[in-house]
């Protein structure tokens, strides 16, 4: 199973955020035990009043190569374990980001 779903207008992104991980970046793919793919994602910030998910946000953006204003929370607002959609080419959206989760291996 794949971290990423491409949709017709976009990509559907499942991470698991680390804040206050040191740095912001994209640490690779890890599995869950439950099987799932997740993108693990780090971020500075601390998770209080949703700093940390906005700066996943912006990290999957830069990564994506699109505005932050293309990545949107599905899911997960208080969890680790979140959905992110990104609008755009499907396609090159999800090339930009498994060339970013093997090049952080």
């Amino acid at each position: 199973m794949s971290f990423l779903k491409q949709l017709a207008d976009g990509v559907e992104v499942t991470i698991r955020a680390t804040p206050r991980g040191g740095r912001d970046a994209i640490d690779g793919v890890a599995s869950l035990s439950d099987g799932r793919d997740v993108l693990k994602v780090r971020v500075r910030v601390a998770p209080e009043d949703g700093a940390a998910t906005a700066a996943v946000g912006r990290v999957l953006a830069e990564a994506a190569g699109v505005a932050p204003s293309q990545v949107k929370l599905a899911s997960g607002a208080t969890a680790r374990v979140k959905t992110f959609r990104i609008a755009g080419d499907g396609a090159r959206l999800a090339a930009a980001l498994r060339t970013k989760a093997a090049a952080a291996r």
